[in-house]
């Protein structure tokens, strides 16, 4: 890793600092958008003091929403878009499967369709924001205020792709990451005042052990989570014009990490859990607020429940939307490759999918136990909800730091070998 580092700092590798400072730019630029409120809005007349059920969405986007910023909504109305067309694309609607079916081509039109329903999404989520938290019965203001969020959403996306194409990593991926890490600083301050500063002398002691506690599950999740990104099964492939005994000949396989979803099941969830927090703030029944609160909030029983089982089955849904079985076995007969022991077509697709599903369900339990852990712990410790969610938050930062940094590793090999190649 430091040797990585290091390959940077070097005079040869000038490009690539530049990619990294672009990123750095354009993430720092995030960082002052979330400081800019909505103009024309009055700080002391917001009721954004006790976002509740909605403190996630506050956490992801860097406290915007608290601030209730130009950056208020983030990137979440397109994870929501996101989630729905790849929905669509299950033999739901024919136009949207024949579109996954086209290759890059497809793949374009898909990535257009699902940024401008972001962009609506986000104007929806806008007006719904701007009716739950502005005091005023002036309608085209709340629309005014609307539209800016939505803008600063549009904003956030085309800052995203900058950072793709210029930059190092996932633009929308490091945004959230970015937002989150803003947090967590304020995250571990609010630990020591509930637990440590208040209360008697004996009460400080065992709030040291507490906040030490606490601090060892934060460790707990960085290594659980750095260990499911690493762990991988590897099937074997033989070649019918090669032979693995052959002099210098080595082995082939296709590796499949125990989960290959990545961190965006948790986010996929969250945002689905988000949702009935936003109508509630929305329609101010305190009868629905209430029962959402109970029942549907990461602090309740059932809403703990159906976050967990949010997290296994979209962590199902994007593995074998992504390593689809069928093109895999395919894709393998049409190079002359097999799986030594099973035969080519359907056999192949069936134990593929087979080996999926079974490193799946091991990978999204053990991702399910990561993200709940601090929810758990808070709910012993009675820390706020803004700490209980802080381990999703932490499971995303490291989840995204990771693919970062092989996205990193490999450009540098890649530069490495390129040069090798022209030296020889």
């Amino acid at each position: 890793m430091f040797a990585n580092f290091k390959q940077i700092f070097n005079a040869k590798n000038k490009d690539l600092r530049k990619r990294i400072l672009f990123t750095l730019a354009c993430l720092f630029i995030f960082k002052l958008g979330t400081t800019i409120i909505v103009p024309g809005i009055d700080k002391d007349s917001l009721g954004t003091n006790n976002l509740g059920f909605l403190e996630l969405m506050n956490t992801m986007g860097g406290g915007a929403m608290e601030k209730f910023s130009i950056f208020s909504l983030g990137v979440m109305p397109y994870i929501t878009a996101s989630i729905i067309v790849q929905l669509l694309q299950m033999d739901i609607i024919p136009y949207f499967s024949e579109l996954a079916k086209q290759g890059q081509v497809g793949r374009n039109k898909l990535n257009t369709i699902t940024r401008y329903m972001g962009i609506f999404l986000a104007f929806v989520q806008g007006c719904m924001y701007a009716f739950a938290f502005v005091k005023t019965d002036n309608n085209l203001m709340l629309l005014e205020y609307a539209a800016v969020l939505t803008a600063g959403t549009s904003f956030l996306l085309w800052l995203g792709d900058q950072i793709t194409q210029k930059g190092i990593g996932n633009g929308i991926s490091l945004i959230i990451m970015a937002g989150i890490i803003m947090t967590i600083p304020n995250m571990f301050v609010e630990v020591w005042n509930s637990v440590v500063t208040t209360g008697t002398v004996q009460a400080t002691s065992l709030g040291v052990v507490t906040f030490i506690a606490f601090v060892l599950v934060y460790l707990a999740i960085i290594l659980g989570v750095v260990f499911e990104e690493t762990a991988e099964r590897r099937i074997p492939i033989q070649y019918a014009n090669k032979s693995t005994s052959a002099y210098g000949a080595q082995a082939s396989y296709i590796p499949f990490k125990l989960n290959s979803a990545g961190v965006m099941p948790v986010i996929f969830a969250s945002a689905i859990i988000s949702i009935p927090g936003i109508i509630a703030g929305v329609i101010k029944n305190e009868g629905f607020q209430l029962f959402v609160s109970k029942y549907l909030s990461f602090s309740s029983g059932t809403g703990f429940a159906l976050y967990i089982i949010c997290i296994v089955a979209f962590a199902y849904f994007y593995t074998f939307l992504q390593l689809k079985p069928k093109e895999l076995s395919e894709n393998l007969q049409k190079n002359g490759g097999y799986i030594p022991g099973v035969r080519p077509g359907e056999e192949t697709v069936k134990y593929i999918s087979t080996v999926l599903k079974r490193i799946t369900i091991v990978g999204a339990i053990f991702l399910s136990v990561i993200a709940g852990l601090p929810i758990i712990f808070g709910l012993f410790s009675n820390l706020p909800t803004s700490v209980r969610i802080g381990g999703t938050g932490l499971l995303i930062v490291v989840g995204v730091a990771l693919e970062t940094y092989k996205q990193l590793e490999s450009r540098l090999v890649t530069r490495s070998y390129t040069k090798g190649r022209r030296r020889y």
